[in-house]
This record gives C-alpha cells, structure tokens and sequence, in this order.
C-alpha cells in the first residue's frame, strides 16, 4: 500500500516538474498529439490511483469514480497551475483529455477486474 502511494505521489510530483517548464521539446508529428500525451499520461496516472484506492476496501465502482475524480482534479490543478508559468496557458481541452485518459484507464481495469495480486 505504502509503495503504491509512494509512486502515485512521486508521478504527480513528475507531472507538476514538466508542467513547471516554459516548453517541453517534442517533434510535432500530428496535429493535436498533445492531447494523446495528456490522455496517456494521465491513463498512467489513473493505474496508479487505482492502486492506492483499491486498498481502501471500497466498492469496485467507488474505486474507479475516486480515481477518475481524482486524475481530473488533479488535471485542473495541474491547468491552473500552467497559466502561472512564461509559455504556457492553461487549456480546458487539455484537462479534457486528462479526464478522457483517466476514464479509459479506469474503465479497462473495472471491466477486466484488476486487482492487486496477493501477496
């Protein structure tokens, strides 16, 4: 439990240190590829939550309401916290896709009903 905490912080903490730069360098290779590096970024996140919360012995479909709840939450932050840095704005379309990410990650884990393994 200790470690899935430790790693959904830590990835938070990741993500507000690149959202923390002017700009980040990556090739354009398709027009709005940016929100599927948001979506995937935050379906990681997702994974993570659901990790954390999956010990809260909640309902299955609590742990995935939390952990959607919590990514777009954590989306929006991370969107505020952008329009305070020189080069970069705060976008709803990329909370959006924050959101979207989290919710496919989540669906896929209630629908194929991960669990953590025993130990």
């Amino acid at each position: 439990m200790k470690l899935n905490i430790v790693l959904l912080l830590g990835y938070c903490g990741l993500i507000f240190l690149l959202s923390h730069q002017p700009s980040l360098p990556a090739p354009m290779l398709f027009l709005h590829q940016d929100k599927l590096i948001h979506a995937t970024a935050y379906a990681v996140m997702a994974f993570l939550a659901w990790r954390v919360f999956l010990n809260t012995n909640q309902p299955r479909f609590m742990v995935a309401l939390i952990s959607i709840i919590f990514c777009s939450l954590y989306g929006v932050l991370d969107e505020l916290h952008q329009s305070f840095i020189d080069g970069r704005d705060a976008d709803v379309w990329d909370w959006l896709a924050d959101t979207l990410g989290a919710t496919i990650m989540v669906y896929l884990l209630h629908r194929f009903k991960y669990r953590i393994p025993a130990k």
